[in-house]
């Protein structure tokens, strides 16, 4: 059962409540029920304090700035020559607000509010002091998660950890080293409180121990990392993996839609089709696509969704799948197909037909020919932006095509139950086990135990062809790309690049925009922009990043 389900209105009248009470002194007026917060929240209804931390997780991760674009598999749909700030480094200013910045800080905000509460409203009575201290527990791993969000971004940030009762205008940036100090310190915290198996939704021991490890591995690279780091964050990783086998699921079962709630996943961010409409606003089967339904025989009612932003995956992506890589499938449509009938236009398409194929490997000029009487071929070297030059006599001219940007849609976050605004009911997985042992073989080639780096990278491996310790030698690259295969578009790969110290390097070689007219600067891009308007409410106390 998915427990934030038809919640929100309780949590709303919640929040309301203690909005009017914490602004008393200004505000007078006539109460016309004795319900209000003090009265409302005792041990009986304090859950909802924290399924409202939870709430504010799911808008965490439905935004997606800052974690794809300007990668090295992810880059712009438009034509290479173009100028995409976010992507190629070029003219990249502070923005005025950053949803990253305020999702995360919404997450702080209501676990700080749910913490003092549970520390000093409510009554607890003797018998249950375990749910104050689980329910604390969970509100301190996703503060300590949410400040990991930010801190990878921006480095330090506010450490706010009061519940928020006045208007302030003077807040100050800790420094890095600090802002990860209390990451660790909120999930060590919570761990032993946390619990084993909880109800699907809420955080597990076994989730704060897979963020904790990554919180050291990234601590590990950084000048105020310990010798210890490494050896601490593949501790972690094998504690959080437990006893569970990847290989008791494939990969496409793991991600088949009525298998969300599957032993992988240590924590997922919870949607679903009834209840308000918060419980249906999942955009992740929009990204990394195009607007399909613009090609014929395909109607805007098609399965595969409608274009939420404007990125892509890189031709390096497409490269890396081997021939018996099962993964693939799973995640990229290489075929379009009709849902409607059409007559006339570019052909007579009947319902099942194919549009688009995307083949694997280049065909030649006679299979060119003859797909082309039967659909559009666009082949490896033609994903992306640009109209291939027309084959005479063929059925499917690209010149009849309306869309200038095509490629292999992803697959891997398809819906079923979607709108054209991009609201989706399918959960979003924030952490697997798949990810763990990468992390895990991270950890141990940082810590220069290569054969177990190799036992973590082969176990995701073999899951996926089937063959049992196929790399024989290990590098972070093969770690890297091991995670674009079988992490794309979950974990952040920004992120993940600029821990390695490979983002400069991975973009320059793959990332055709950057190829062309990139423009990054490692002493400016490795920190994102403070937005603008937390200067303002701060002017003076907070600071912007250098360069901005």
């Amino acid at each position: 059962m998915k427990f934030l389900k038809n919640i929100k209105y309780t949590t709303a009248f919640i929040a309301c409540a203690m909005l009017l009470n914490s602004c008393e002194e200004y505000i007078e007026e006539d109460i016309f029920s004795d319900i209000t917060s003090e009265n409302f929240i005792d041990e009986d209804t304090a859950d909802q304090l924290i399924v409202g931390v939870y709430g504010e997780v799911r808008s965490a991760y439905s935004n997606y700035t800052y974690k794809y674009e300007g990668t090295d598999i992810f880059t712009s749909q438009n034509d290479v020559t173009s100028i995409s700030a976010g992507n190629d480094y070029v003219g990249v200013t502070a923005p005025n607000t950053n949803g990253l910045w305020s999702s995360n800080y919404d997450i702080i905000a209501k676990a700080n509010t749910a913490i003092n509460r549970y520390e000093t409203q409510i009554s607890w009575s003797e018998s249950r002091l375990g749910e104050k201290a689980y329910g604390i527990a969970q509100a301190r791993a996703l503060r300590g998660l949410a400040f990991f969000n930010l801190v990878q971004q921006f480095g330090g940030v506010v450490l706010d950890l009061e519940e928020t009762l006045t208007i302030r205008s003077d807040y100050t940036r800790s420094t890095e080293a600090e802002t990860y100090a209390q990451i660790i310190e909120d999930l060590e915290a919570a761990i032993p409180n946390l619990e084993d198996a909880p109800e699907p939704g809420r955080f597990s021991k076994r989730a704060a121990q897979h963020v904790l490890a990554e919180v050291y591995l990234s601590k590990a690279y950084l000048s105020f990392g310990s010798s210890t780091d490494f050896s601490t964050a593949a501790t972690l990783a094998e504690q959080a993996i437990g006893s569970y086998d990847i290989r008791s699921q494939s990969y496409a079962e793991v991600f088949d839609y009525n298998n969300q709630v599957n032993d992988e996943v240590l924590f997922a961010t919870q949607f679903g089709a009834e209840g308000i409409i918060e419980d249906k606003s999942n955009n992740k089967h929009s990204l990394f696509m195009y607007q399909v339904f613009n090609l014929p025989g395909i109607s805007r009612s098609n399965p595969y969704g409608f274009k939420g932003d404007n990125n892509m995956p890189t031709p390096f992506f497409y490269s890396l799948f081997s021939e018996n890589d099962s993964r693939e499938d799973v995640t990229i449509h290489r075929a379009l197909i009709a849902d409607e009938e059409q007559s006339g236009g570019i052909a007579e398409i009947a319902v099942g037909d194919t549009i688009i194929y995307f083949p694997k490997v280049a065909l030649d000029a006679v299979e060119l020919a003859d797909h082309l009487d039967r659909h559009w071929v666009y082949q490896p070297d033609q994903y992306g932006f640009g109209r291939p030059t027309d084959i005479p006599g063929t059925t499917f001219l690209y010149s009849e095509n309306t869309e200038f940007s095509n490629f292999p849609i992803f697959k891997k976050f398809d819906d079923l139950d979607f709108n054209e605004t991009g609201e989706g009911a399918r959960d979003t997985f924030v952490f697997r086990v798949a990810g763990t042992h990468l992390i895990a073989a991270e950890a141990y080639l940082g810590a220069g135990n290569s054969g177990q780096a190799l036992f973590h990278i082969n176990r995701v491996r073999e899951r996926a062809t089937g063959v049992a310790d196929e790399y024989a030698a290990i590098t972070i690259d093969d770690i890297l790309n091991e995670r674009a295969l079988e992490l794309a578009g979950e974990d952040n790969r920004w992120a993940v690049l600029k821990r390695t110290g490979k983002l400069e390097e991975r973009i320059n070689l793959y990332n055709p925009a950057v190829v062309n007219h990139g423009a990054f600067d490692a002493n400016v891009h490795l920190l994102r922009p403070i937005p603008s308007q937390e200067l303002t409410l701060s002017p003076g106390t907070m600071t912007q990043n250098p360069g901005y």
